[in-house]
């Protein structure tokens, strides 16, 4: 099983309401947290800052504690797959970026967490969503 970091991206449209920010994976078109590869020489949540940054152009700072964790088959390009653990990190958006380097690679969207929910594929995942309280 390989290991990832991701984060679960959020801002607050509202008092209330909390949106989500998911991008398209460029293998299969699923919607998807960013995530990726560990980077040698940053902390987990930095990590998960940079693929944010890289697959969705978002900037913002993530929670150095994790919110869970979640499994999913990766695609290899010979067509066969591995088994992906994700670490999910909170980060609250500061700003989207209009440039980044996979804006041609990927889609990205604001969802409400019900949306986002329903959007994704893992059951954990969806779990971590609809579960998910950022601090004010």
């Amino acid at each position: 099983m390989i290991r990832q970091y991701g984060v679960l991206a959020y801002d607050r449209s509202g008092e209330k309401s909390v949106r989500i920010l998911l991008i398209t994976s460029r293998d299969t078109g699923r919607w998807v947290p960013p995530r990726g590869n560990p980077t040698m020489g940053l902390a987990p949540h930095k990590s998960a800052t940079r693929e944010a940054w890289e697959e969705a152009g978002a900037v913002g700072k993530a929670g150095a504690r994790q919110i869970g964790t979640y499994a999913y088959e990766k695609r290899r390009p010979d067509g066969s797959a591995t088994r992906a653990k994700v670490y999910l990190f909170p980060l609250r958006v500061e700003r989207l970026d209009d440039d980044w380097p996979e804006k041609g690679q990927r889609e990205r969207r604001w969802f409400s967490r019900e949306e986002a929910a329903v959007a994704v594929d893992e059951p954990k995942l969806r779990a971590l969503i609809l579960a998910f309280k950022p601090r004010r």
